[in-house]
């Protein structure tokens, strides 16, 4: 009787480890990202700029659809209108006539499927990248290549900070933000570790100068997609809101943010 209850149990798992479990996932309605990041790098005109505008989609979705026909200009506190036309039907608005100006106040607005978006923001300057100091000795292990890039903050004023790192050894760039609250008028770095850079390989660094408001949101941003605050399926405990805000329906907020800013580069090439 016993040899017959254990056969019928196992059946019974054999059975159903074959079911097929379907993953109920929530559909979303596609909503507006803005990717308005205003660049003037030095030494540079700093007059062709570009905003990438596209949709959110389901998770599983392979692409990501770009938001077209939309009507998009840059205004500053003198009334000169910069129209970002759309590069055929990329999502992709550029324009060749943007005056960049340090500390000057800046008015986004961006008309799509008949709902207006509006942001403000001021161009904020940037510290140069005095040096790269080098370290072949750091990580856990060790054996891993370190970079400061080194800055010196100004006295006497808040300064706030996003570095990147681009290398060819990962499709994403690394991003930290820095704020001189403790670090007023000296020289600091910022930091960057992979463990698979070899003599040979360049690492672009570039510091931009940012406002307040774009470093808190960039540090919640990136805690909550640190590796300590879990993966893509992750909960995460608020969804991050940017400065842009749909003035024809709030309820239908969009993803993203209207940044300007000084940017210093410099390509370090490893030792």
């Amino acid at each position: 009787m016993k040899k017959i209850i254990l056969a019928i149990v196992g059946l019974l798992i054999i059975t159903s480890c074959e079911d097929v479990i379907d993953v109920d996932l929530n559909s979303v309605e596609p909503r507006l990202v803005i990717d308005a990041s205003i660049n003037w790098f030095k030494n540079s005109t700093g007059n062709e700029q570009h905003i990438k505008l596209s949709l959110v989609t389901s998770f599983f979705d392979e692409t990501v659809p770009p938001a077209n026909n939309a009507i998009v200009t840059i205004t500053d506190s003198n009334n000169n209108i910069f129209n970002f036309l759309e590069d055929g039907n990329t999502g992709i608005y550029k324009t060749d006539t943007f005056i960049p100006v340090i500390d000057e106040i800046y008015t986004l607005n961006i008309v799509y499927d008949n709902e207006t978006y509006i942001a403000q923001e001021q161009l904020k300057s940037v510290s140069e990248i005095d040096f790269v100091e080098q370290n072949d000795n750091g990580g856990f292990s060790g054996n891993d290549i370190e970079l400061k890039a080194f800055y010196t903050d100004p006295v006497d004023e808040e300064n706030y900070y996003l570095f990147e790192f681009i290398s060819d050894l990962v499709l994403v760039p690394t991003l930290e933000v820095y704020e001189d609250r403790f670090t007023n008028g000296n020289q600091i770095f910022g930091f960057y570790t992979e463990e698979d850079l070899q003599s040979g390989d360049e690492v672009t660094i570039r510091n931009y100068g940012v406002s307040e408001e774009f470093y808190d949101f960039m540090f919640i941003l990136l805690q909550q997609g640190s590796l300590e605050n879990g993966g893509p399926f992750e909960t995460q405990p608020a969804t991050v809101r940017g400065n842009c805000i749909n003035q024809t329906n709030p309820d239908n907020f969009p993803f993203g943010y209207f940044r300007l800013s000084e940017v210093d580069e410099l390509v370090y090439t490893i030792n």
